[in-house]
């Protein structure tokens, strides 16, 4: 093909012959030729084209998926790319009623059974680092792995049917943020303390931060079987009350360590007006922090030889033997670290500091070489050995104010999100020094993505900025904007921003980009009654014909079958009082044929996919008649889908 010819030529080329004629439908220039549109709308060839390499039909299926976290939307959100569509918003660690996620339902076990902590129920999370399960160094498509940085706990969502299945707290920590990182075989979801205090959720002041307060890393070990975290199998590693950050598992070359960034070195606690200044700048008088090297196979072995403390019912390596027996390593790395990124072949650590100006790469050939040989330039205060910096790293990359994290392609490329600059940077972790290529987003990006982008082998072409700010992007809706995530093609000479999406709940954090083909979703339950919490069918279920209620004393048993149109039995008649519970099955097995079940004034909503099984059990603890229906618009006769429950009033 000729390069000279214009995208523009070739659409209008490829028009309908009657695609120049003028509109009679009265819808204005839409109904006009294609050139029309362009002078109508003020776009340029360059938008066509990037029209063009993102529309997709309807029908038609996206190449990629998209995993983002919802931030404290407390969710996961699935986007199709290129077309960045918004496909579903997975309910995590906060009630989401069209999922019936926490309304009375199956879920509310998942949702809140861990997460009453010192007897208060936490009802929301701030979702930051999702990470797919793993084999071998790529994603396998089966599971997805989530922290809550503001409660402490990770969530282990199913892939078969994009539902969260267990939420797990961790007893030693009060805050996470490098977490839900994945081991290359899914041997462990690593999950690292953010903001330091005592272990185990003790008291202590502030004046014993140094001494009391402790970080954490916790491994979690994942059942590949039974799809869930096993807490007995678990461990975890005493750190220092710097504040750990980010974390990335090695992979080939390096598997079998984990790295960890962390700031504060300091020990900054705050206590502005104590004499002491605020933490922000407290923490910001040294002049690098430390990277956490640890050693994770050899820290698996201390475990099964017993060297360990029990702390909250958790097997722990302390501090100092981790120190001593260098499971625990430092490093010196930028100020106020934020991306601590393993390159595909495991070779490079990247890391990038917020208050730096440099992407650093690590080496963990000579990372490892000079813990072998014992050879260190000191220890911190706490007795960690610690690596020469300058002897530790491949080289810097001049990148520009405020590197945080990176991704990769399938070209040897990396690509930095720059916040200050507001900038994606294209550079060689292979080739130090040489130029790169800085494309404006907008605005201020925090973390980035890559199609299949940390993995051993990335695909290249997708890249996605998540901007923290779109202040002129999109249609003023107050003072609260969306974030802003921007698809950036990488395939060419030249980066090209192709799509702008906002993202209208929460701010997201770390995301992860899959090929579409990896996932493998149910259509439906089956066979028919399958509780999806336990992947049985339910010894409750019931086919047609067996519903019935059952009454004992003062508990009232409902089964009930759901399937178009009618909820059967669709009268339910108890006294106030009673503790009553419906046990539904759908009957459906036909693909997108979905229920709901709700009960008007009683908090009662659930999402009936078919075949699926669901239990609610509640209180009857207001007189009077509540209509109960189908939620979901399911046939011509959905609004007769409904019955009624009679609460008879005490004497």
């Amino acid at each position: 093909m000729n390069p000279s010819v214009s995208i523009l030529a070739l659409l209008m080329a490829c028009a309908p012959e009657n695609a120049g004629q003028a509109s009679t439908s009265g819808a204005g220039p839409l109904g006009g030729t294609l050139q029309a549109i362009m002078t109508e709308r003020g776009l340029k060839e360059e938008d066509i084209l990037a029209a063009a390499k993102t529309y997709t039909p309807s029908g038609k299926l996206d190449e990629y998926v998209i995993m983002a976290s919802g931030g404290h939307g407390g969710n996961l959100i699935a986007i199709g790319v290129p077309s960045m569509r918004i496909l579903k918003y997975v309910a995590v660690f906060g009630p989401e009623s069209w999922q019936g996620y926490g309304y009375g339902g199956l879920g509310d076990k998942i949702l809140y059974e861990d997460s009453r902590q010192g007897g208060k129920e936490v009802t929301w999370g701030d979702v930051h680092h999702p990470n797919f399960s793993e084999t071998k160094g790529e994603y396998d498509g089966k599971y997805i792995f989530v922290n809550d940085k503001a409660n402490a706990r990770v969530a282990v969502v199913d892939l078969s049917d994009f539902m969260t299945k267990q939420i797990v707290a961790n007893p030693l920590v009060m805050s996470d943020h490098g977490g839900a990182f994945v081991t290359p075989n899914t041997e462990y979801v690593v999950e690292t303390s953010q903001y330091a205090a005592p272990l185990g959720g003790r008291y202590a002041p502030l004046d014993e931060y140094d001494t009391t307060y402790r970080g954490a890393a916790m491994f979690w070990h994942f059942d590949k079987e039974k799809g869930r975290l096993d807490q007995e199998k678990s461990w975890a590693i005493e750190l220092p009350p710097y504040m750990q950050d980010l974390a990335d598992a090695g992979k080939l070359e390096s598997d079998g360590w984990v790295f960890i960034n962390s700031w504060n070195t300091e020990l900054s606690a705050g206590s502005e007006g104590k004499g002491k200044p605020f933490m922000e700048s407290g923490a910001s008088q040294n002049d690098m922090d430390y990277l956490h090297v640890i050693n994770w196979k050899k820290a698996e072995q201390l475990i099964a030889d017993g060297k360990f403390d029990i702390i909250n019912g958790v097997r722990v390596i302390s501090l100092a033997t981790a120190a001593s027996e260098n499971v625990l390593t430092f490093i010196g790395e930028p100020k106020s670290p934020h991306g601590c990124d393993v390159t595909p072949d495991g070779k490079g650590i990247v890391v990038g500091g917020k208050l730096d100006t440099h992407a650093t790469v690590f080496e963990f050939s000579k990372i490892k070489d000079l813990i072998e040989k014992g050879e260190f330039s000191g220890k911190d205060r706490y007795g960690v050995n610690v690596l020469d910096f300058q002897k530790s790293i491949r080289g810097q990359q001049e990148i520009g104010l405020g590197p945080l994290h990176t991704v990769f392609d399938d070209k040897g490329f990396a690509y930095t999100s720059v916040f200050l600059d507001s900038t994606v940077v294209k550079w060689n972790p292979n080739q130090l020094g040489q130029p790169v290529e800085a494309l404006s987003v907008q605005y201020n990006i925090g973390h980035i993505m890559a199609a299949e982008g940390d993995t051993v082998s990335p695909d290249g072409h997708w890249v996605v900025a998540m901007n923290k700010m779109a202040q002129d992007r999109y249609q003023p809706v107050g003072p609260l904007l969306p974030q802003s995530f921007q698809l950036i093609d990488v395939s060419g000479e030249k980066m090209e921003i192709t799509y702008d999406l906002p993202i209208p709940l929460g701010e997201p954090h770390y995301s992860q980009m899959i090929k579409a083909d990896k996932l493998k979703p149910l259509q439906v339950y089956s066979p028919v009654g399958t509780n999806p919490y336990t992947d049985e069918v339910s010894p409750h279920a019931v086919t047609a014909g067996q519903e019935r209620i059952e009454r004992d004393g003062k508990k009232v048993h409902v089964y009930m079958s759901v399937i178009r149109s009618h909820l059967s039995p669709d009268y339910i008649d108890v006294n106030e009082g009673d503790e009553v519970t419906i046990h539904l099955t759908s009957l459906e097995q036909a693909y997108d044929q979905v229920h709901g079940f709700a009960i008007d004034m009683y908090n009662v909503n659930v999402s009936m996919e078919p075949g699926k099984y669901e239990e609610v059990t509640f209180t009857a603890d207001r007189a009077g008649v509540f209509p109960f229906y189908c939620t979901e618009f399911c046939s011509a006769l959905h609004l007769e889908m409904a019955g009624y429950l009679l609460v008879k009033p005490r004497e």
